[in-house]
């Protein structure tokens, strides 16, 4: 396989991943009164999936052989 295939195949996993994270069954697991450092829980977990899927995306597309 070529380089480009499999980090098109990665990044279609990340998308996936995004959507199972995002998706309310996960969510409503956060999304009860709480704070965290003065963050609601929610808000807190909502940025650090998004900064995590960032990071992870900025990994596969930068990643050398």
């Amino acid at each position: 396989m070529q380089r480009s295939d499999i980090t098109g195949q990665r990044l279609v996993a990340i998308v996936l991943l995004g959507c199972v994270l995002f998706n309310y069954p996960v969510l409503s697991l956060f999304s009860k009164p709480g704070i965290w450092l003065g963050i609601p829980l929610l808000y807190l977990y909502l940025f650090a999936v998004w900064a995590f899927l960032i990071g992870l995306t900025a990994y596969v597309i930068e990643r050398r052989k």
